[in-house]
């Protein structure tokens, strides 16, 4: 069993054994395994899907690419079927496509795929036009690749925010005094003003997925009020991921554009830290600027619990980094039963601490901000 199965185990079980009713939140915390667009008979052959693509490779032979791509499949799979959900069913045409790619040991080991084996399988399971638009950013969205351009304007990525049954938002409650701080390490960018043009596409984020995590957009929105599904993998290392996902929705934007909100912005989170952070190092460092910063704040049920995150961006001695800084209610006991097990590594890793690129979403943003 998974670290993060057992962490969840724990976090319900020791209620049962201490005789806790399970509260709306615990319940919501425990419906959120897996993915919205996966029904529970569905979960076992999309993790096995992608492990065959990169979970279970040797780690000298993982690609993020061949994860992302792997993702895409699944998803745009969904994205052309009538049903609302994947279900067991849908394993048979994924087992026509791949199943003797996986069993044969030529561009990959017995019981992987290959990038190659994923897209030959792709073109059987979806049709001849998937590997070229998959790598067309015009027919590319949302983790959906469509036959053409106008496909994909006519797609609706609420279809999925159906499926999640997000519930209400759930911001820092007690006072600031009684929550969580901290300031996570910060990642050098080549340019702030690409990777924010990056982050202002929203339907592009699931292209910056981890091996720990990926967000995809729920609506056709601009960044702020966007609803981002967020799924999170633990056991990661040992080749037997299990995934739980959360919701968050950008409440709070502020950009260059408009001076006195970015400042009034960086002003609270400074004075913040500086007050309620023990010792967190500021956002910004000192004689930094500020260029960018926006919210994700949580919704029910949410593996953090109730919180709210930040990524921001910055200038400092001529170098422009990008850096997230979180303030978290003490976590509901379930929650933080499983944080403790399973969550740490892999959420401070999401966000840049260790410099482990294939984990981390900064890093990847850096890459992808990248001169060409």
């Amino acid at each position: 069993m998974s670290q993060s199965r057992i962490g969840l185990a724990a976090a319900l079980g020791t209620g049962i054994l201490l005789g806790r009713a399970i509260s709306t939140e615990q319940a919501t915390f425990a419906r959120l395994a897996g993915s919205s667009i996966a029904g529970a008979d569905a979960a076992g052959w999309v993790t096995d899907f992608l492990n065959a693509a990169y979970y279970r490779r040797a780690h000298d032979e993982r690609d993020l690419d061949d994860l992302r791509l792997a993702f895409a499949v699944v998803t745009t799979y969904w994205a052309r079927k009538d049903r609302r959900k994947l279900h067991a069913a849908d394993v048979v045409p994924f087992h026509r496509a791949f199943g003797r790619r996986r069993l044969r040991d030529v561009d990959s080991r017995r019981g992987t795929l290959s990038a190659a084996e994923l897209l030959a399988g792709a073109s059987q399971l979806l049709g001849d036009w998937f590997p070229e638009a998959y790598a067309d950013d015009e027919r590319r969205g949302w983790g959906v690749a469509f036959r053409t351009p106008e496909e994909k304007a006519g797609y609706r990525p609420d279809r999925r925010l159906d499926l999640a049954r997000v519930e209400e938002l759930t911001p820092p409650g007690p006072p600031a005094p009684e929550q969580n701080w901290h300031t996570y390490s910060p990642v050098e960018v080549a340019s702030a003003d690409r990777v924010t043009e990056i982050l202002l596409a929203t339907e592009r984020w699931p292209d910056y997925g981890t091996a720990v995590g990926r967000f995809t957009g729920l609506r056709d929105s601009p960044l702020l009020g966007q609803t981002f599904e967020i799924e999170v993998a633990a056991g990661t290392e040992s080749g037997r991921p299990v995934f739980q996902r959360g919701y968050v929705t950008i409440t709070r934007l502020v950009t260059r554009d408009d001076e006195p909100a970015l400042r009034e912005y960086f002003d609270e989170l400074e004075d913040g830290l500086a007050r309620f952070g023990r010792d967190e190092p500021r956002a910004v460092p000192e004689g930094g600027e500020p260029l960018l910063g926006f919210d994700l704040t949580t919704h029910r049920g949410h593996f953090m619990g109730h919180g709210r995150n930040r990524l921001i961006a910055f200038r400092h001695d001529g170098r422009d980094y990008l850096r997230a800084a979180g303030t978290w209610d003490p976590m509901p006991w379930h929650a933080a039963t499983a944080y403790e097990l399973a969550g740490r590594e892999a959420q401070r890793a999401f966000w840049g601490e260790g410099a482990i690129a294939e984990k981390s979403m900064l890093h990847q943003l850096a890459i992808a901000a990248a001169p060409r």
